[in-house]
């Protein structure tokens, strides 16, 4: 007898494609304990395993507690609905982020070296600190000091800004896209996902355009877990990669307070009037926010925008004849892709959360990735619809004060990118299924072959 409810099989519905190895492990998940489902499993999301987890944890058991986690996490509680995410989310008072924002942020291979990213030896007081703590940016801060330094950093993502930055991105934009081979297949990950977002990069830092990929290679290092087949495969690799980003960063800062003020994210940061009170290591994490945010998120989507609307269509269609949907569109693959899976944070103090009580000191994931597709708060959470009502009504950017500043900037670049395939190519054909990462944070893919039959 078929251990899927009823909800399963609807949903089943939704996605006829789906595999006899997916239906398996949709069966499989379905069958064990509730107290077995590991939603941060990092297999999970190479495999696309997760969404059945979530989809029995929302109907089930939508307040999880792990005991254990088995890729290392330790014991932690997962939020799956979206009432409760965004009741998490919008708390800063009895929900904390200065233990670290990711899940793994207490894993062994992930703890401080002895050695800071400045080059000097650590003592044993200081490893403790930056093990408690972790990276010292905005996004790992309570209130006081979070306003200050998201009011230093947001001037470089402000509308104003990006207003300015526009015509640049796009001419650039165009570039790469011009530079695309016709008939032949390619990797759309590398040949422009991630140029683009090295490109836009290296525009906001006013880094040579010529060494963009140092960018995004700096960033793919900081929340990788090393091992063989990664960016880097030992702990000694990442932290000499940190290291090198953190010359980078210090020297750009000293070079841009030297000179007047210009619209750069680093100029912007050395001659803002807060910026004075800050530490080094707060400026570093500052800048790590700015380069992770405008690396994973956009490079993501972007590859999801080509694969969702191959598998969906009759929503490519629909697009293509009405491009004045492609701002909807951004939005719906924002939320069907959900860039980032989850954000951490650890309970102030013991809190009932769904029947749940959560003890002072307990480590929670708002699951973002589950909460967009929850069928309470999203109608036909599971489908593509490039015109859906109220395309903006997704949890891909958070809640609260810790809601993603780079959101604007993430779209432009999709709105951009779109306009510009829009008047070049009638079509974008997705060849097999793209290679997912190992990763329960930043959910995207690795490769994806496709090729463009034509231009017009």
């Amino acid at each position: 007898m078929s251990m899927l409810s009823d909800r399963a099989k609807t949903a089943e519905v939704l996605r006829p494609e789906l595999t006899e190895r997916q239906r398996a492990a949709r069966e499989r998940i379905y069958a064990m304990p509730l107290d077995k489902l590991d939603p941060a499993e990092r297999a999970s999301y190479q495999n696309e395993e997760m969404w059945w987890k979530f989809e029995r944890l929302r109907a089930e058991q939508p307040v999880h507690f792990t005991k254990d986690s088995a890729d290392g996490y330790g014991d932690y509680w997962s939020i799956t609905r979206w009432e409760d995410i965004v009741r998490v989310d919008t708390d800063s008072v009895t929900f904390s982020n200065e233990a670290g924002i990711t899940i793994a942020a207490n894993r062994p291979d992930s703890q401080p070296s002895e050695i800071a990213p400045d080059g000097s030896k650590r003592t044993p007081e200081q490893i403790e600190e930056a093990k408690n703590r972790g990276i010292q940016s905005l996004l790992s801060m309570d209130p006081p000091k979070h306003g200050l330094h998201r009011g230093a950093v947001s001037e470089s993502v402000s509308p104003a800004n990006l207003h300015d930055l526009e015509p640049l991105i796009r001419e650039r934009i165009a570039g790469i896209l011009d530079g695309l081979p016709i008939g032949e297949e390619f990797d759309w990950v590398d040949k422009v996902s991630m140029e683009l977002t090295a490109m836009t990069l290296a525009t906001l830092f006013n880094y040579p355009q010529e060494r963009r990929r140092e960018l995004t290679f700096w960033s793919d290092c900081m929340n990788v877990t090393p091992g063989p087949g990664e960016v880097v495969e030992t702990q000694e690799e990442r932290m000499a990669a940190i290291q090198d980003f953190y010359g980078a960063i210090t020297t750009m800062f000293k070079e841009r307070a030297a000179a007047p003020p210009a619209i750069d994210f680093m100029s912007l940061m050395a001659h803002s009037p807060h910026v004075k009170d800050f530490a080094s290591a707060e400026i570093y994490g500052d800048a790590i926010v700015l380069l992770v945010g405008g690396n994973d998120t956009t490079r993501n989507t972007l590859t999801g925008s080509v694969y969702a609307l191959d598998r969906f269509p009759e929503e490519n269609a629909k697009l293509r004849a009405n491009p004045a949907l492609i701002p909807s569109m951004v939005s719906e693959t924002i939320r069907w892709q959900t860039p980032l899976t989850h954000m951490m944070r650890k309970a102030n103090e013991d809190v009932e959360i769904g029947g749940a009580l959560i003890k002072k000191g307990e480590k929670i994931a708002l699951w973002y990735v589950s909460g967009n597709r929850d069928e309470t708060a999203i109608d036909r959470p599971n489908e593509y619809i490039v015109d859906r009502k109220n395309p903006r009504k997704h949890i891909s950017f958070g809640f609260g004060i810790h809601r993603c500043l780079g959101n604007r900037l993430a779209e432009l670049q999709l709105r951009l990118t779109w306009e510009e395939i829009l008047k070049r190519f009638p079509e974008i054909k997705v060849v097999g299924e793209p290679v997912r990462g190992y990763n329960n944070f930043a959910k995207g893919y690795d490769r994806m072959t496709v090729v463009i039959p034509s231009r017009f």
